[in-house]
């Protein structure tokens, strides 16, 4: 390629203005050339992408994951919808949002996310894309996200209005996975790195919110649940309450994990 781009602009001798002409003449099979590699790029992309079975699910899963909580922040619907389609085409199945997105959070702007990805899937097979959304944890700040709460928590109702309303901004009729974002009781979080007893508060019981997803699994609205930013002692207790009564399984945990994040899988 570098060959080319230099043969491209070589001077002709023959006309003053040889450096133009000649690179507007050499550059035609250039740019062929360039977009026939990108063609096959792309194609040996999506033919690389990995994929795997999530957890107890059904569910193959592409091996990276979109995720989405600026869509409607830092992007217009367009670009969103470009970012999704490009996706989608290197064999990103899988698409993360929740609720209040997006970030930061704003009552103006709760629900956009949503939005950009409904309208966007209506043009798309729904039964290619995994669609993975999130109910919001105990906040006594966000309760702009139900329609008259004080406080929101991860109990039946607040389940279940929260799906509802996922579904109609997403336009579509069930979620893939969905999974609770951050749990109902009190743990350290999102900058908080010791636990604070004098924070405890009563919680909602594990047992409560599975029946509340077991509900919406048999209405064909949930296919299947999911942890977000979960402790060992939530997944066991999660795991325990399913094994025991009968509930649905969590299958699938999405915790913080990077280069400075390590403690959730790593001790």
């Amino acid at each position: 390629m570098q060959q080319m781009a230099v043969s491209a602009f070589t001077a002709n001798p023959s006309s003053s203005h040889g450096n133009t002409l000649s690179g507007l003449c050499s550059r035609r099979p250039e740019i062929w050339h360039r977009r026939r590699i990108g063609s096959r790029i792309r194609a040996q992309a999506q033919s690389q992408m990995q994929y795997r079975k999530l957890g107890d699910s059904d569910l193959v899963i592409s091996e990276v994951t979109l995720g989405t909580m600026t869509f409607g922040e830092q992007n217009t619907e367009k670009e969103a919808h470009d970012i999704l389609s490009y996706s989608f085409d290197q064999g990103v199945n899988i698409l993360d949002t929740a609720e209040m997105y997006p970030v930061p959070p704003r009552k103006e702007t709760q629900g956009r996310t949503d939005l950009y990805i409904g309208s966007w899937m209506q043009s798309k097979p729904r039964d290619k894309i995994i669609l993975a959304t999130k109910v919001s944890g105990y906040s006594e700040r966000s309760t702009f996200l139900r329609d008259n709460a004080k406080v929101v928590r991860v109990d039946a109702a607040n389940i279940k209005e929260s799906v509802e309303k996922s579904l109609s901004r997403l336009s579509t009729d069930y979620i893939d996975l969905l999974q609770i974002h951050w749990p109902d009781r009190y743990v350290p979080l999102f900058g908080e790195y010791c636990y604070n007893p004098t924070k405890w508060r009563p919680s909602v019981p594990f047992e409560e919110q599975l029946k509340a997803f077991q509900e919406l699994i048999d209405e064909g609205k949930v296919r299947y649940i999911g942890v977000s930013n979960e402790t060992s002692y939530g997944v066991m207790e999660f795991v325990h309450a399913a094994k025991v009564q009968g509930l649905p399984k969590i299958v699938s945990i999405q915790n913080s994990y990077s280069l400075i994040v390590r403690c959730h899988f790593e001790g």
